[in-house]
């Protein structure tokens, strides 16, 4: 590469997005980021560990080829959507490749345990690391359900290290725009990693502990939009959900200790037939989903 060739988060703030972009991880997230930057008219260099995966992709032109220490220098961008601890190790592998001032996020769902070493490699090498997550999906994995427009109006969280240009911010938006996210939002690893363990984590954990009912076995004809919401998350990757369900566990712990109290409240109110007490816990739920989705002033308005 020319010396004077704008490179990585230069070149992807002179141009409004990068010109080629490396993807590790070609599942549902990584391979909907293939087939949204293909899709745009970038190249994409695509890394999988089953290379079968990697062919399918290439073989419908969301990759043009593997990415590989021949090619990972000419990225402006590479996105990386592997298990956390995967995606440490393959970092690592790499960055003696890594051409310095490339952009490097993560799509992983906890970031504590992924960032705190890779902010310290990408200083080492001299590329910019960054955290990210992608807050979309599906309760399905796998390149064979990645979309196109999977992330169409959907949030992105981006993790910069605690020192940083706020160029950088600018350029992984740049970089991140032609997938469509509808907005983004600056954190640091820990305070994304306690609202994650609460909109997430405990979500697929509640989620699959209430399918394990015996009754769910009985549930057709007798069962509508409730039991759909509730149980869409239960069947999930089990693999990489303890992995994120373990490195995130002070979080999440906490998160399961609160549902638990509260669940002993209703039990309890509900086993003494105590009604006054049931309608103001209903009440107080009501109260709560109003003020969470910031409808509570007009909701004291109306009442």
């Amino acid at each position: 590469m020319a010396e004077t060739e704008e490179h990585g988060v230069d070149a992807i703030l002179a141009n409004g997005k990068p010109r080629k972009v490396g993807i590790a991880g070609l599942g549902l997230i990584g391979g909907s980021f293939a087939k949204s930057y293909s899709e745009a008219g970038c190249t994409v260099y695509g890394w999988n560990r089953t290379e079968s995966t990697l062919a399918a992709a290439i073989n419908e032109r969301s990759v043009s080829a593997k990415l590989d220490e021949t090619n990972i220098g000419e990225c402006d961008c590479i996105l990386v959507a592997l298990y956390p601890q995967v995606t440490i190790d393959w970092v690592t592998q790499m960055a003696p490749y890594i051409e310095p001032g490339t952009l490097v996020i993560d799509c992983g769902g906890v970031k504590r345990v992924i960032c705190e070493p890779l902010f310290e490699l990408a200083e080492q090498h001299g590329f910019v690391f960054m955290g990210g997550h992608p807050m979309a999906g599906t309760q399905y994995s796998g390149f064979r359900y990645a979309k196109f427009d999977l992330y169409a109006g959907e949030p992105f969280v981006l993790v910069p290290p605690a020192i940083y240009d706020p160029r950088i911010i600018q350029a992984a938006e740049l970089a991140l725009a032609p997938c469509g996210f509808g907005t983004f939002s600056v954190t640091t690893p820990e305070k994304h990693d306690e609202l994650i363990a609460y909109t997430s984590q405990l979500a697929h954990v509640v989620s699959s502990a209430f399918i394990k009912s015996p009754t769910a076995l009985k549930h057709r004809g007798f069962s509508a939009g409730s039991y759909k919401d509730l149980t869409r998350v239960a069947e999930m990757n089990a693999a990489m959900w303890t992995e994120l369900f373990l490195d995130n566990a002070d979080n999440l712990t906490t998160e399961i200790d609160r549902v638990i109290c509260e669940l002993e409240r209703y039990r309890d109110a509900i086993t003494d037939g105590d009604s006054e007490h049931l309608q103001e816990l209903l009440q107080a739920g009501t109260d709560a989903k109003a003020k969470a989705d910031g409808r509570w002033p007009d909701r004291r308005r109306s009442s």
